[in-house]
């Protein structure tokens, strides 16, 4: 995480030179470069989200946006984000367990607003939550990078509430 949040390359031999490991340990732990980055790169966006939700938790689609238009922003922000897309592109964080993870986490905030009757989605949570995640990728890693209003726009559609904050 500190290689990360410095913008520094994870280096799997100089984590484990660091701390005094071998490095077939950390492979042990983690099983691969990928999967170390992806725990890194999954824990940082827990880091933006959890705050977030926990403020906007029981309120609805307008919790919802109101939680994925601050994690969109911290997310725009991170330097460290921007600086391992620069390194590394954005297959990392668009494809495989980083996706997964934050479609999930998505998700599981979806079906939490749905279960306590605050929210009828428009589409089962799983689309959405997949719908939801594209758009921040394609906003803040691809052609768009940072364009956090027209995203709010967007999410505010697909949930189905009015985008004025």
């Amino acid at each position: 995480m500190r290689s990360y949040l410095h913008g520094e390359r994870i280096d799997v031999q100089a984590i484990a030179a660091e701390l005094g490991l071998g490095r077939s340990t950390i492979y042990r732990w983690f099983g691969t470069r990928e999967e170390l980055i992806a725990a890194v790169l999954n824990a940082a966006y827990d880091s933006q989200l959890e705050p977030a939700a926990a403020r906007w938790r029981g309120q609805g689609g307008r919790g919802l946006l109101e939680t994925f238009d601050a994690l969109n922003r911290g997310l725009a922000a991170a330097a460290a984000l921007r600086a391992f897309v620069a390194a590394e592109g954005v297959r990392l964080i668009a494809d495989g367990p980083v996706h997964h993870h934050n479609v999930r986490r998505i998700v599981a905030l979806i079906e939490a607003e749905v279960a306590a009757g605050t929210y009828a989605p428009p589409v089962d949570p799983e689309t959405l939550g997949y719908a939801i995640v594209r758009l921040a990728e394609a906003f803040l890693l691809h052609d768009v990078r940072g364009d956090v209003e027209r995203l709010r726009a967007l999410e505010a559609a697909l949930l189905g509430v009015d985008s004025a904050a």
